[in-house]
């Protein structure tokens, strides 16, 4: 190969060999990711076909359950916030769930290594029981956000750890196809978050929509204990002493103080207010502080910040950071785009079914076809061009075309998108050695995360400016245009009560500004694809001891 680099200084690699060897010997370099002398990672047998099954049925479960629960305040939010007489819950009980989903999932890779996947999901499966239970009993708004807290750090547990035990327990080349019925559970549970809320608040109330979650919650964890059992690396050390709790605490810092000021900002408290212009500064002094201690200070890292600088997982990390920001974007504005062609927000809302119906054949096609060919560079152009064509038709269409082109745009981002979080996980773990495998795909969970956040910021920035310049533009001097912008930009239900001679103007300025967030996701999606340009083929071997010859 042409590329041929030198590890440890004496064995040699190329691009179908992971960064670190399974082989080699691993001397201690601390600081630097790499394992002390006393530690040691033990490979799972692999189980038989049935057993394989009912566990990783026991696992997604959880799944399944996470993304319902992140979904279902679409249509709880409104009655919630009525219930507890605060419309100021209503920004909340979304975004707090999220960035306590978004700051765990990075560190359970590492902590799952020490203390086994097991008690991580027991650990989940318990909080998100824990989260749901307070919410359906609250009897305060305090309560209630508490409780979607405790909710998202189980949530975001049983999302990562889940695919730790799927890599734990199924070799690289059938990988994909594991990865892609994880992701169906996932899509399937937060496509029908929605509407499962909605059923529930007009048949039962709201509280029964938390409650009824907690028998299954608890079924799943009997389930995941009796079933899942990998064994942790072995290491002469105590397990509390090999906690990196320095890298932990700043990573969790950085990613709340992040998340909290990009979630706040324009939508709960102004861009100018303090809350924005001190979180996110002292997240980047965070990030800093994690850098440093990753590198110089903890022996066993929470994200081994030499991996991020792999060729392979440099890329396929940034093309999942930008290609999560154009699916977010389109996630939150195409629904708009539905309200301002003057349809419901029900059928508002069910625009985005054919994306998710496409992420789910993206993610299993793609698992299909690496389990079949062994490769995954060619295909991962493949995904990344999808969604660059779904993302750049949806600057060309008008408010009074019809509706059908969006859905072939949306399926065609959601086969790229689905294709594409498949085959970046492989390729990030096929980069790198088994031991890191966990560590590595919760770095994948952190770029993931906050390319959402970042994505529907940049997304309001570009849709908030765009619209309030283009209403001043035609209508200031017209009688009463201050207030009526004001209403406008806080009520779509305001577009059926316009002013004599607002129509047209309103609706162009709304197609501009959302003309201005689509072309913004093109960019994005571009620049995905040449990032996505740069991962490497690796070897996606046959058994979990990654021993057979490297031929696909």
């Amino acid at each position: 190969m042409a590329d041929v680099i030198k590890i440890q200084g004496s064995r040699s690699a190329d691009e179908e060999t992971p960064l670190l060897r399974d082989e080699q010997p691993k001397p201690h370099e601390d600081g630097d990711g790499g394992q002390s002398p006393a530690e040691e990672t033990v490979t799972p047998e692999e189980l038989s076909p049935s057993r394989l099954y009912i566990t990783l049925a026991s696992i997604y479960v959880g799944v399944f359950l996470g993304a319902l629960d992140s979904t279902i305040i679409a249509t709880l939010s409104a009655p919630i916030s009525t219930s507890f007489n605060s419309l100021s819950l209503l920004s909340w009980l979304a975004s707090s769930y999220l960035i306590a989903n978004a700051a765990c999932q990075p560190i359970s890779g590492r902590l799952t290594d020490i203390f086994s996947r097991r008690t991580g999901l027991v650990f989940s499966n318990t909080f998100f029981a824990a989260g749901n239970l307070m919410c359906g009993l609250a009897t305060s708004e305090w309560t209630m956000i508490a409780g979607r807290v405790v909710a998202g750090i189980g949530g975001g547990g049983l999302m990562a750890i889940s695919t730790f035990v799927a890599s734990d327990l199924v070799p690289l080349r059938r990988r994909g196809l594991i990865q892609g019925v994880g992701n169906v559970c996932f899509g399937s549970g937060a496509g029908l978050g929605g509407v499962f809320g909605g059923w529930v608040n007009d048949t039962w109330g709201w509280r029964v929509a938390f409650l009824s979650q907690v028998p299954f919650v608890v079924i799943s964890g009997i389930l995941v204990w009796w079933f899942v059992n990998i064994p942790p690396k072995k290491s002469e050390k105590s397990k509390l002493s090999r906690v990196d709790f320095l890298g932990a605490f700043t990573l969790v810092v950085f990613l709340l103080l992040l998340l909290l000021g990009l979630n706040s900002g324009g939508n709960v408290v102004p861009w100018t207010h303090p809350l924005v212009l001190v979180s996110l500064p002292l997240s980047i002094v965070a990030l800093c502080a994690f850098i440093y201690i990753e590198t110089y200070i903890a022996s066993e890292p929470v994200i081994p910040v030499r991996l991020l600088l792999h060729r392979t997982v440099a890329s396929a990390c940034l093309t999942n950071w930008l290609q999560t920001m154009v699916v977010f974007m389109g996630a939150f504005y195409v629904p708009i785009f539905f309200q301002a062609k003057g349809h419901s927000t029900t059928r508002a809302g069910m625009s985005l079914i054919p994306q998710s119906i496409g992420s789910s054949v993206g993610s299993l096609g793609a698992g299909l076809i690496m389990n079949h060919t062994g490769k995954y560079k060619w295909l991962s152009l493949g995904c990344l061009t999808s969604v660059c064509f779904g993302a750049g038709m949806l600057p060309t269409l008008t408010l009074n075309g019809p509706d059908w082109p969006e859905y072939i745009y949306l399926f065609c981002i959601g086969v790229g998108y689905g294709g594409t979080l498949t085959v970046t996980l492989l390729a990030v773990i096929s980069a790198v050695d088994h031991e890191h495998q966990a560590v590595i795909t919760s770095a994948t969970y952190a770029f993931r995360s906050t390319g959402s956040t970042i994505g529907i910021t940049i997304a309001s920035a570009v849709y908030q400016n765009l619209l309030i310049s283009s209403l001043h533009e035609k209508f200031d001097g017209w009688p009463g245009a201050e207030d009526e912008i004001r209403k406008i930009r806080d009520n779509f239900d305001e577009l059926k009560h316009l002013p004599d001679g607002w129509q047209e103007g309103v609706l162009d300025s709304f197609a501009l500004a959302l003309r201005g967030v689509f072309l913004t996701g093109f960019s994005i999606a571009v620049l995905s694809l040449i990032c996505g340009a740069f991962m490497k083929q690796h070897t996606l071997h046959k058994n979990l001891a990654r021993r057979d010859s490297g031929a696909s």
